[in-house]
């Protein structure tokens, strides 16, 4: 059953938008090829196109979206999922997980994280981003507010720092490759 609520933010977004932020497309530019990949919470697959990807899933709780990206991306296989839910998809499937601009949207992270875990190869590579928060973000909300800070109608549900992303991975099995700040944006690669 797909997301209601996704569903209706995505027929909000236009269809012929630009692609990625920059942080993004350098983070899938420095992946290079891999037989088999998922995009993890794939959107309208402006950035599953820039994979190098033999066999390609794209997955996401929102059919508007869903269907965009399978209309980029005709050759790949799309997978509808219920929020909240395990991945339709087996054990040591992929080489690569991308989630780009997803984790922060998430309900149960640590079920989205055991998902992606499960469903890699050993030494398989989980790529993923999120908007970057730190100690500028607190001092700004300490000198403007909350309030101006954070949309209440925002759909973020999380907010990440270097070290609470790199804690997190770790925690769940995955061995933090890069971690870093790209104009706003976190990017990680860890490995199973």
């Amino acid at each position: 059953m797909p997301s209601a609520y996704d569903d209706e933010i995505w027929s909000l977004v236009p269809e012929e938008r630009s692609g990625p932020p920059p942080a993004v497309r350098r983070l899938v530019s420095e992946l290079g090829p891999v037989p088999r990949a998922l995009d993890l919470g794939c959107g309208d697959g402006r950035t599953a196109e820039l994979l190098e990807a033999g066999d390609l899933v794209l997955v996401d709780v929102s059919d508007v979206a869903l269907a965009r990206a399978a209309k980029r991306l005709p050759g790949a296989r799309a997978v509808l999922v219920e929020p909240d839910r395990a991945l339709p998809l087996p054990d040591n499937a992929f080489e690569l997980v991308l989630c780009t601009d997803t984790v922060e949207h998430v309900r149960d992270v640590s079920l989205l994280l055991s998902e992606a875990r499960r469903v890699l190869v050993p030494g398989g590579r989980l790529a993923l981003s999120t908007p970057a928060h730190g100690r500028l973000t607190g001092l700004d909300v300490l000198v403007r507010g909350f309030e101006r800070r954070f949309d209440p109608l925002s759909p973020h549900l999380r907010f990440f720092t270097r070290g609470s992303l790199g804690g997190l991975l770790g925690g769940f099995g995955f061995a933090v490759e890069e971690m870093g700040r790209d104009a706003g944006t976190l990017v990680a690669v860890a490995t199973r």
